[in-house]
């Protein structure tokens, strides 16, 4: 005897949900989420009166040394000793390569490739920045400019014309807001100063532990979206110890120390207000 079975009713598709079909590998794969950026932990520079003061402190003390030296008698020396000739016409520098009479700071040129360069100058690796300079030139193509064996940039502000500020309580010259950028004597466009974002205080958190070297930080690592990232480029970067050189109140410098000696590139910084 042959029996049927009666067919059982389906349930009703739910218009929210589409049939079950085979699901192509890679299809709807979900992007990983970014890494979360570091906690910042930089130390904040010295005020601005401390520094003044500090500054104050010291000319006092070199006055008293001059004024020693000058109330002791003069002796003619019976035999002369080989000065030092500045190279490049620059500064005096030692055996080491230390410009004399100069303080040790950190200077980091860091950017996305496809982006412009900043030049951010602390007085410690650890520290915030306290001159924080974007420059109107890409960074890749600041990098391979650094391939040559001189390599000198000069920030070129304008002064002050008098009754405006000049004299007492002009403006410091790493304060400066603009500057005309030239770069091995060629005019590159401008330079504007700015404050540190979260984005700079993440790289200068990032290379805390770096004083020398030269590098890529991925995209990932920065927390940055991969769209943004891969229109922007990976952000390189090139950490150095330069010598800060203060030769008045409108001209500084910066003066790259290379690790190696002499036998590396040489990049000078001259920030000038004329």
């Amino acid at each position: 005897m042959i029996r049927y079975a009666t067919p059982q009713p389906t349930p009703p598709m739910s218009p929210l949900h589409g049939p079950a079909t085979p699901r192509t590998p890679g299809a709807y794969a979900e992007l990983p989420p970014p890494s979360p950026r570091p906690a910042i932990t930089l130390t904040a520079p010295p005020s601005k009166k401390k520094q003044r003061r500090t500054a104050a402190r010291s000319l006092r003390a070199i006055r008293a040394v001059r004024a020693l030296f000058r109330s002791l008698p003069i002796l003619a020396p019976a035999c002369r000793f080989h000065g030092i000739v500045p190279r490049h016409g620059g500064p005096s520098r030692m055996h080491d390569g230390h410009v004399s009479g100069a303080s040790r700071t950190t200077g980091t040129l860091f950017g996305h490739r496809r982006a412009r360069v900043t030049l951010a100058v602390q007085e410690t690796p650890g520290s915030v920045p306290i001159l924080l300079l974007e420059l109107a030139m890409q960074t890749g193509r600041f990098m391979q400019e650094m391939g040559a064996e001189h390599l000198r940039v000069a920030l070129e502000c304008e002064k002050k014309p008098p009754g405006a500020g000049a004299g007492i309580g002009r403006t410091r010259l790493l304060d400066e807001p603009l500057w005309t950028a030239y770069v091995n004597g060629r005019k590159i466009g401008y330079a504007m100063r700015r404050e540190p974002t979260e984005d700079d205080l993440t790289v200068m958190q990032l290379l805390r532990t770096v004083s020398v070297g030269a590098g890529v930080l991925p995209n990932d690592v920065m927390g940055c979206d991969t769209a943004e990232g891969q229109e922007a480029g990976d952000l390189a970067y090139m950490r150095a110890r330069f010598d800060r050189v203060v030769g008045s109140r409108d001209s500084e410098s910066l003066y790259m120390l290379n690790p190696d000696g002499n036998n590396g590139p040489e990049l000078s910084i001259f920030f000038i207000r004329i």
